[in-house]
């Protein structure tokens, strides 16, 4: 690592404590697997980034014959008032829905409900087993999302938000232990930004298996369905956090974000006309006792883009 690169990295672990970001980073060009990150191994809980392996995992058993695709599941209404949940979760009544058309929901506007009835077709035990099948590591997939909508914020009046933050922030244990189980990471859905970061790789690189004896080795991930999940991702309508930063007439960004209690999550692609692409994942903790925090969505994207460019200037060069 070289001087500059060190400065750096303390110039952005300082802008996030200052920030009151508690941040794992990490930053890979996927061309040559130069990477640059801040803490990337810490396992963190990871909200609706579990619909990411979800979509992947759904979308193998459908192409393994497991699953139909076009099947119509009847999708109970969510009722969901409090502030946040979108799509099905807010619905009044009963909804009839194509399995590939709840990918998109899931995927796409993160809508909680979705996800759950693609949970009922393949339980979390099953999507880690797939995903371990596929040669993927570091992610763990314990509950459904029912279970992230039973957290202390939503028996608090939207006035008093805030302490269901500052109870989040101050019921951590220091082995990563919470008395929130959401927040736990021997019970949570868990993952890492190197986890993440290797996904998006595989999703990224998967391309049509060789022959037997050709030189490029194949991908575990099938093309086709690497290509359906690099679609959803691309058109995620979240796009407040690390989108600003990365999405550009000269660049597309293709993500997923996650979000629970003082969690604030983003990974993606950023894919850049000159050909170069980039996987990031950024893992957050705030420190802030507030359900808005547009400060801290922004100083995520600015500590990633500054990664990104350090990556980039050593392409150039």
């Amino acid at each position: 690592m070289t001087t500059s690169t060190e400065r750096l990295l303390g110039d952005l672990r300082r802008d996030l404590r200052e920030g009151g970001l508690y941040g794992s980073f990490l930053v890979r060009d996927l061309e040559s697997g130069d990477e640059i990150g801040i803490d990337p191994d810490i396992e963190l809980p990871v909200a609706s980034l579990v619909k990411i392996p979800l979509a992947l995992v759904t979308l193998e058993r459908v192409r393994r014959g497991e699953l139909d695709g076009a099947k119509v599941i009847e999708v109970p209404p969510g009722r969901i008032t409090t502030p946040g949940p979108t799509g099905l979760s807010r619905f009044r009544h009963a909804a009839h829905i194509a399995v590939e058309d709840l990918l998109y929901l899931s995927t796409c506007i993160s809508d909680n409900s979705a996800a759950d009835a693609l949970f009922e077709l393949t339980p979390p035990d099953r999507v880690g087993a797939v995903l371990h099948e596929l040669g993927l590591r570091g992610i763990a997939v314990r509950h459904t999302m029912r279970e992230l909508m039973e957290t202390p914020v939503e028996r608090f009046d939207p006035a008093d938000v805030h302490l269901a933050h500052a109870f989040a922030i101050d019921a951590g244990t220091p082995g990563r232990g919470h008395r929130v189980p959401q927040l736990d990471i021997s019970r949570a859905n868990t993952g890492t930004a190197r986890a993440f970061v290797d996904l998006l790789q595989a999703l990224w690189q998967a391309r049509p298996r060789t022959e037997a004896g050709a030189e490029a080795p194949a991908m575990a991930i099938h093309p086709d369905v690497a290509a359906q999940v690099r679609g959803f991702m691309a058109n995620n309508l979240v796009r407040n956090r690390l989108a600003p930063d990365f999405d550009s007439d000269a660049s597309t960004w293709s993500s997923k974000t996650g979000m629970l209690l003082n969690l604030r999550h983003e990974v993606g692609v950023v894919e850049h006309a000159d050909g170069q692409s980039y996987a990031i994942a950024v893992l957050t903790e705030s420190r802030v006792a507030a359900g808005r925090q547009p400060g801290a969505d922004a100083l995520m994207g600015q500590v990633a883009r500054r990664l990104r460019d350090e990556l980039r200037s050593r392409w150039v060069q």
